[in-house]
């Protein structure tokens, strides 16, 4: 293909040679253009080619070249002189196919020029896919259930149309004459911009009502201008004054009509208003549900709610105070602070009283939108629905019974703040504290500082230089007795942040005598103090059992009549509850955006400040706040009484047989052994001995045995919990523990039927006197000399003390005898000889005895009391006998044998042996079955109380802080709070940038 083209070229060149334009010829190669050149003549230089003037040969080659190729024609061409009218055909259609290029290029580069910026167009437009969910799911699914074709067709012409749209002329004059109207400076200004922000971009109004709207807006301002250029050329000088009645009537008629505009005005608005909040709500059911299946994010006015209620139980510690905006209402005594609050929370919550004190102590209202109208506290997940009377009184009721549980004993009023959150289709998003009224005198039944206190609370929350003060102020009484007046100017006296509200102006309009007060009022000339806005509202009739609709109607046909707007004494923008709620938000997010930052900044600064002390105090140990530290000991707890099962049973046993034996000792030998040692015979011993026992059994064993096995587990649960484990012992859980070891064994009650069962097995342990083996023989008596020497042990120690320390002692340790051990041991040593006379005397002196040895004491010069011979020969004898007991044990080691006969035919009896060993078998036995009930369910309910006493603990915040304490606790508290706060205010000024 290049060479057919390469060769057509070539012959062309050497026509175009031959061929004369003129006298003057050039070369061939000259008249080509560059490109033909340089393709077709490779070896001619190309940096020898100068352009040459615009002529047709360049286009006749481009052109021609497309042209099918007849050799025969172009090879016959001559080259010789042609004439000039022989090409006109020629140049004739090289012009043609350059108009054609042209034509094609243009349409080419315009095609590609259009195409781009189309591609530009697209690129730069939103992607709209993630905003489907805007649109219902039933839009997209219209074309499969209507049809379009049969609608288009059943439409009027384009004519008929044309007919139906509105003069885009007017509507663009009405909006012109709208925008007018909100423009700043504009008479349609109010006094206190009063809009919500969040409904600017949901409300879609009707064109035919917003016309009417804007019509009648314009002739609201026609009618105020009229109004006023009568009222001013009725207010002139004294030749002005006797104008005609005529005059006077025109102003009245005027006012009229203009106060019907506005009230038409007003309700278009509220109309407006109304089918606004029905689609919102419905928005949100739906969102509710989760229908579009989006993640629901926690709104701007609870993540700000969630900040300020750990605000209140953050300790400023460290000079960082709670400079966050919140609406503090302020104002005297039943002067309608709560009904304002519920005007604009749009419910009756809270509790009333006719004239006594009910507000008691500051209550947190976080008003937000919702589906539902309904409110929680903070600290509880019941929600109460407002739209039923029967929640409503349980919100009262509940809100009462937190104030006074508040209230500490002789106190009248609290510092402790109640939160809750209120939520509803249009409510206005803010945070408000009701503070208790402000009182001038206590009376009967009030704490003496109930006043103090009040004032107190009021400035503690208005010394916040960025909150806002809702000052409310009794209209229907006198202002010179206005209290809280005074205390609202010392704390804002520029009135920067001050909104004033006079309510029950339904009534001040009866009672005062001149209504020009009440305009001095609500511009602020009557009171000393300043404020950024006035508003004058109707909180009721006075009747608690009024509903807020009702309110609202009350409120709506009071100002449609009052005297004070029909003579222009109070402006339509300063009256309703609605146009305060929508003030109050409107200065609240301003005041917010102004100043959460800097609030964010001063902890930021708080929390380096604690995490550098805690590096430098506690460098190798975590941050534990006080529920983590709990949860910590909790385990450790736990594991300890856990470890009681893992207790061996010899060592249970063990410890219960040493315990009990100790616990019964006393009156083994006491009331058992002596007594049936001093009978005559082995048959009385016996029988004297199984009579004791058996009583002893009944009423006092069992019961001992479960308190010595009550008494072993509290020890041992108390050892595994005190005892010290090396590095990791912590001993600040050591409160906690002690509390948790007390508490749990206070609660513990051991099983009532174990003293019966015990009672039982005891019974058959001391009835069995058979002994098996010589094994067991000495076994008991083993156990016996244990026990009778170590009472012959403490009763030589009293003796001692009896009678003063012996010669040795005396040498040693330079020590002496008083005068009564004097005595006693002359009388000790008189009774001495009484026993070496006979061996075999009874346990009790006869009275004889005592005398003679008295006498005896009396020819020595030593005056004794027979008391006091008496009670020295229960030792005396006490010591022998046991000295005695003693060598018959040794005695009774070979007789076993004598035994097994039943001691026929032998002089030597050991009954005591086999008493003894009746008792260390009813020992062992008890100390089995204990060791099994605690083993099997003791431990495991003291385990269980544990964990009760764990659980409560949990939950009473003031137990772990009274026992959880110390300066670590504490920093480590404070650096939760300060973290959790600064964490939360970050997120919150984040969704606040995200919603400008």
């Amino acid at each position: 293909m290049w060479r057919t083209r390469a060769a057509a070229a070539c012959v062309i060149c050497r026509s175009l040679a031959n061929s004369s334009y003129g006298i003057k010829r050039k070369s061939p190669l000259q008249n080509l253009h560059l490109v033909s050149r340089s393709i077709h003549h490779p070896h001619y230089p190309s940096s020898k080619f100068q352009r040459p003037p615009l002529r047709i040969s360049a286009q006749l080659f481009s052109s021609l070249n497309r042209l099918p190729l007849h050799k025969t024609k172009l090879l016959n061409v001559k080259y010789g002189y042609q004439s000039h009218r022989n090409f006109w055909l020629a140049r004739l259609a090289s012009r043609l196919l350059k108009l054609r290029y042209l034509v094609l290029g243009s349409a080419v580069g315009g095609g590609y020029t259009v195409k781009k910026t189309y591609d530009q167009w697209k690129d730069m437009m939103p992607d709209l896919d993630e905003y489907k969910w805007i649109v219902p799911d039933f839009i997209w699914e219209l074309d499969e259930h209507i049809d379009f074709e049969k609608l288009i067709k059943a439409l009027p012409d384009a004519d008929d149309l044309a007919k139906l749209l509105p003069d885009f002329d007017k509507i663009g004059e009405s909006f012109t004459s709208l925008k007018g109207f909100f423009s700043p400076g504009s008479s349609g200004e109010t006094a206190f911009r009063a809009t919500d922000q969040g409904y600017d971009n949901d409300k879609q109004f009707k064109k035919g009502l917003l016309g009417e709207l804007i019509l009648l807006q314009q002739q609201i301002q026609q009618h105020e201008e009229e109004a006023r250029r009568a009222a001013g050329q009725y207010n002139m000088g004294s030749s002005q004054q006797k104008r005609k009645v005529s005059d006077k009537e025109k102003i009245d008629q005027l006012q009229e009509e203009l106060l019907r505009t506005q009230l038409k005005y007003q309700r278009m608005l509220e109309r407006l208003e109304k089918e606004n909040k029905e689609l919102r709500k419905l928005v949100l059911q739906r969102d509710d549900k989760g229908i579009h299946q989006r993640k629901l994010k926690k709104s701007l006015i609870d993540m700000y709610s969630e900040v300020l209620d750990i605000l209140s139980d953050y300790d400023a510690s460290y000079n960082t105070q709670d400079h966050l905006p919140r609406v503090v209402v302020v104002g005297d005594q039943s002067a309608g602070k709560t009904s304002v609050l519920e005007m604009i929370a749009q419910a009756r919550i809270f509790p009333r009283g006719s004239g006594e004190m009910m507000t008691r102590s500051p209550v947190k209202v976080t008003l937000s939108e919702g589906p539902h109208h309904v409110a929680l506290f903070k600290d509880s997940s019941r929600e109460f629905d407002l739209t039923k009377e029967e929640d409503l009184a349980a919100l009262r009721n509940e809100i009462e019974i937190r104030m006074r549980n508040s209230v500490k004993e002789g106190c009248t009023v609290s510092t402790e703040t109640i939160s809750l959150s209120v939520k509803g289709p249009g409510l206005q998003r803010m945070v408000l504290v009701d503070l208790p009224g402000v009182i001038s005198t206590v009376t009967s039944g009030m704490a003496p500082d109930t006043k103090e206190t009040i004032f107190s609370i009021s400035k503690a929350y208005m010394q916040n230089p960025n909150a806002i003060i809702l000052c409310i102020q009794d209209g229907s009484v006198d202002a010179e007795r206005s209290i809280v007046t005074d205390l609202v100017s010392q704390m804002d006296p520029q009135g920067k942040r001050t909104i004033f509200v006079l309510t029950k102006v339904d009534l001040a309009e009866k009672n005062v005598a001149s209504p020009s007060r009440i305009q001095q009022i609500i511009e602020g000339k009557l009171f000393p103090m300043k404020a950024l806005g006035y508003f004058a509202v109707v909180t009721g009739k006075g009747n608690s059992s009024e509903s807020i609709e009702s309110i609202k109607e009350y409120e709506e046909e009071f100002f449609q009549n009052s005297k004070l707007l029909k003579t222009c004494m109070l402006k339509a923008h300063q009256v309703t509850t609605k146009n305060l709620s929508l003030a109050v938000s409107d200065c609240f997010w301003k005041m917010v955006r102004e100043s959460v930052e800097q609030q964010a900044d001063a902890f930021k600064a708080t929390r380096f400040n604690l995490e550098t002390e805690w590096k430098n105090n506690y460098p190798r140990l975590r941050e534990l706040d006080r529920n983590e530290l709990f949860e910590k000991a909790k385990n450790e707890i736990l594991d300890e009484v856990i470890s009681l099962t893992q207790v061996t049973p010899k060592h249970w046993e063990e410890i219960l047989q040493k315990t009990l034996w100790e616990r019964v000792s006393t009156h083994v030998i006491e009331n058992i052994y002596l007594p049936a040692a001093q009978t005559m015979n082995s048959g009385t011993f016996n029988t004297t001995v199984d009579i004791k026992l058996k009583q002893w059994t009944d009423k006092q064993l069992p019961n001992k045995a479960v308190e010595v096995a009550w008494e072993t587990l509290q020890e041992e649960f108390a050892r595994f919990m005190t005892e010290h484990k090396g590095k990791e012992h912590d001993d600040i859980f050591d409160k906690l523990k002690q509390a948790v070891k007390e508490e749990s064994i206070k609660r513990h009650k051991w099983n009532e039927r174990a003293e019966d069962s015990l009672r039982v097995i005891q019974h058959n342990a001391l009835e069995d006197r058979s002994i098996s083996d010589k094994q067991q023989w000495d076994a008991a008596i083993h156990f016996m000399e244990e026990t009778l020497q170590s009472r012959l042990k403490d009763t030589e120690s009293v003796i001692e003390d009896m009678v003063g320390p012996d010669w040795k002692k005396r040498w040693l340790y330079w020590t002496g005898r008083t005068k009564e051990q004097n005595i006693r041991n002359e009388t000790k040593n008189e009774l001495e000889k009484l026993i070496k006379c006979n061996e075999e005397h009874a346990a009790y002196l006869a009275n004889d005895e005592v005398t003679t040895v008295r006498k005896n004491l009396e020819a020595r010069g030593i005056t004794v009391d027979p008391c006091l011979i008496k009670d020295t020969w229960h030792q005396i004898y006490r010591r022998y006998f046991l000295k005695t007991a003693l060598n018959h044990c040794n005695l009774c080691r070979r007789g076993f044998y004598y035994y097994q006969r039943h001691f026929v035919d032998s002089e030597l009896e050991c009954n005591d042996i086999v008493l003894f060993w009746r008792i260390q078998r009813m020992l062992a036995i008890t100390a089995n079955t204990l060791r099994q009930q605690l083993t099997n369910t003791e431990v495991r309910r003291l385990e269980k109380n544990v964990k009760e006493v764990l659980e409560d603990f949990a939950e009473d915040n003031d137990k772990k802080v009274k026992l959880l304490t110390g300066k670590r606790v504490q920093l480590a508290e404070d650096l939760k709070k300060v973290r959790e706060i600064q964490e939360k205010l970050e997120a919150f000024i984040e969704a606040l940038h995200q919603e400008k």
